[in-house]
């Protein structure tokens, strides 16, 4: 191992440190969202900003990280502030200056870095930004190189007002002496909000001299829908003496003298001046950073080479359709896959190659109705490139399998005609596939899935065809891809995800849980379903390791909900038949709540009856131990089965789950609704709650309600979702976990 070099001025680095008041190695709030927004801009597990003392390093800030070798002489940025630029080690096991290093051969198995110094307004080195993986990556490019120096800078500017704000809480010099000069904008007021003093920088961003602005309102510099909110927050202030716990904003509408408006960053501090309340507003014209902002999420969305959008886009779009709130929304996806680009490639060039890729484009957009760059921000039909020569196209509003098959034989006609690039008149082919929804498919997971199995069907059948998609497709390609090698990768990829699936009271459609739901984030065939692959799962090996991250995840994410928004918030975690014979549930499943601190009743177990009858022998003893101590068990799919009824008597239910075949024929069949009414009525008389499956009308849960069902769960409230959409629709924040 290669220890890092100690830098010449390392005695003027460590006075920068200390003069931004680091010294006693606290951890920075304001630097919070830069390290998660490195994390998911670059898709990596751990992302922090080290600031590197003499002998040790410490977190400012981080996201993902676990129990590290905090010494100085492991660090990979003690090396990175050593250098100008961006260190980046795409394989930490193939440098010399790490491959054994204790953080790469350790527990934490860092195999892959990248950061960038942190430098502080004299030049000096405090500390780095830095991304990791578990994974070597050997495409962290020059543009991402420049993605990373934006969000050091950014980190830089907030390093830099902590720096005044400690500098604030010292010996405070006169105004001159403290921000005449500087480049940062800088008002002082008083506790009328009377500007005291204000530097030429400060003055300038709003297009005055300073001598027109002292003596003035601080209302001089804001947008009159700004006045009442602060008037209201300096008051508080001065009320309170302290700026601590105020909800001040840190982003108001500025003012300009000719009366033009723009975002403004503000940082306000507050000290005692002759025994009165004094502040100070660190200003930041936000409108660059906004643009740069804006830039990144059109880049982020869109395809580089054809301006379509990119995959993610594409599953966002997919999923927005058939969320639509029209009880009738339709929609159709139509993939397709260029026939016969790779021998172009090989014979005309990739120049002639990407060429032909744009014209592609260029006629899916059109046939799409959109304009090409603005297809990721269009809510109709959309184009996309989702990677090399495969393309989708997103119709809504068509539900009608012969039609969409229709647009995709004039994709194909459309692809078909010939193309002049450089000088070549070239045709290529294209097969498709298509799926629609909601007659094939309710998810946009289910949807493009099928959309890609019709895909691989019409390219057995020949070039340039076009394919519906059918059940059987599914099921053979469950029987031909998943296997154990597949799942065994999935696992330790970590492709495995959770959904989220929504519960709520019926009286009054408020959140009472959700229910946790796998997907497998195939990256072939992108997300999966559950039904692609949890027979194969829950058949094979790995289904109690797979169990036991579910729980952790699931109890990981309540946890964050509940201390962020939903304090009463119940999550429902399925359990695998394997469960109960490895290891011990019970214990297992306490550990996992006492780690994330969550109560008992935070948590309900969802058992079926095939786990019941597979394991009848242990099933009962631990679902008692675990009832004991509170947590919920509940009984899913009720009344399908024959087990349902001795249930009620031996096992120690707190719930039953009224399956949705029951609610979605009690409306048509007085057989269904009897027993809709049986089950409801068996509830109460065992004291045990009930929440109904796969509500879809609002005639469903009127009827519930009338038969005085508590909860409810189905596509009328909403369709499962990831952990960020569901924190959007219920107003949460979201956790986002990185790898151990």
């Amino acid at each position: 191992m290669k220890c890092p070099p100690t830098l010449q001025s390392e005695e003027a680095r460590l006075q920068a440190l200390a003069d931004h008041g680091l010294e006693g190695e606290q951890a920075l709030p304001s630097l919070d969202p830069v390290v998660r927004i490195a994390a998911r801009m670059f898709g990596m597990p751990v992302s922090a900003v080290n600031m590197v003392g003499s002998d040790h390093v410490f977190f400012a800030a981080s996201v993902g990280v676990g129990e590290l070798d905090m010494g100085r002489d492991v660090s990979f940025c003690a090396h990175a502030i050593a250098q100008g630029g961006v260190m980046v080690v795409p394989d930490t096991l193939q440098d010399e200056r790490f491959h054994d290093n204790p953080l790469v051969t350790g527990p934490s198995n860092v195999r892959f870095y990248a950061g960038v110094p942190l430098l502080s307004p004299e030049g000096h080195a405090m500390g780095a930004l830095c991304v990791l993986d578990d994974r070597p990556h050997d495409d962290f490019s020059a543009e991402d190189q420049e993605r990373l120096r934006e969000l050091a800078r950014m980190a830089s500017d907030r390093l830099e007002l902590h720096r005044i704000e400690t500098s604030s809480e010292r010996t405070r010099p006169s105004f001159d002496e403290y921000a005449g000069n500087s480049t940062t904008p800088v008002v002082w007021f008083d506790e009328q909000r009377r500007v005291v003093a204000i530097n030429t920088a400060a003055a300038a961003l709003h297009g005055y001299h300073p001598a027109e602005c002292v003596g003035q309102p601080l209302d001089l510099l804001l947008a009159e829908q700004e006045y009442a909110t602060l008037r209201e927050g300096i008051a508080r202030a001065v009320a309170a003496a302290s700026m601590q716990d105020l909800q001040i904003p840190t982003e108001v509408c500025g003012r300009r003298k000719d009366g033009t408006h723009f975002m403004l960053g503000i940082a306000l501090f507050i000290w005692r001046h002759n025994g009165r309340l004094r502040f100070e507003a660190v200003l930041k014209d936000l409108t660059a950073q906004r643009r740069e902002e804006d830039d990144l999420r059109r880049q982020a969305s869109s395809d580089p080479l054809t301006g379509l959008a990119n995959r993610a886009c594409f599953y966002r779009r997919v999923q927005d359709a058939l969320l639509s709130p029209s009880p009738d929304a339709t929609a159709a996806v139509l993939m397709l896959d260029l026939d016969g680009f790779r021998d172009v490639n090989d014979t005309l060039g990739h120049a002639v190659g990407d060429g032909i890729l744009r014209e592609v484009a260029q006629r899916l957009a059109r046939l799409a109705g959109h304009a090409l760059f603005e297809a990721h921000q269009s809510r109709g039909p959309i184009a996309a490139r989702l990677g090399g020569d495969e393309f989708a196209l997103l119709l809504p509003g068509i539900g009608d399998p012969d039609a969409a098959n229709q647009l995709a034989q004039r994709a194909i006609s459309g692809i078909h005609q010939p193309i002049t690039i450089a000088g070549h008149e070239v045709r290529v082919g294209a097969s498709c596939g298509v799926s629609v929804a909601p007659l094939q498919a309710h998810e946009a997971l289910e949807l493009v899935g099928n959309a890609d199995l019709a895909l691989s069907q019409a390219k057995t059948e020949g070039r340039g065809r076009s394919s519906v998609f059918v059940p059987a497709l599914r099921m053979a390609a469950v029987a031909r891809r998943l296997y154990g090698m597949e799942l065994d990768r999935a696992v330790d990829k970590g492709e495995l995800v959770l959904f989220y699936q929504p519960q709520v009271h019926l009286e009054d459609g408020s959140l009472s849980g959700a229910e946790a739901l796998i997907r497998w984030q195939h990256p072939q065939r992108g997300l999966l379903a559950p039904a692609a692959f949890l027979p194969a799962l829950e058949g094979g090996p790995l289904a109690a390791s797979v169990g036991s991250w579910i729980l952790d995840e699931a109890c990981a994410q309540a946890a964050y909900w509940r201390r962020n928004g939903a304090p009463s918030l119940r999550m429902g975690v399925n359990l695998f038949g394997v469960q109960f014979r490895v290891g011990d549930l019970a214990t297992e499943v306490l550990a996992t709540l006492a780690r994330h601190g969550l109560p008992p009743d935070a948590l309900e177990l969802e058992i079926t009856e095939n786990i019941v009858l597979d394991h009848d022998d242990v099933v009962p003893d631990v679902l008692r131990r675990l009832r004991d101590q509170g947590v919920g068990i509940a009984f899913d799919d009720f009344g399908t089965g024959y087990a349902s009824l001795s249930l009620l008597t031996t096992y120690p239910l707190t719930r039953i789950k009224i399956d949705r075949s029951f609610v979605q024929g009690m409306l048509g069949s007085r057989r269904e609704a009897s027993v809709v009414r049986a089950i409801l009525d068996m509830a109460r008389s065992f004291d045990l709650k009930t929440i109904a499956e796969g509500v879809e009308t609002e005639a469903q849960r009127e009827r519930l309600c009338s038969e005085r069902c508590g909860e409810a769960q189905g596509y009328l409230f909403a369709r499962p979702m990831s952990a960020q959409q569901f924190s959007e629709a219920y107003g949460l924040e979201a956790l986002r976990k990185a790898s151990a």
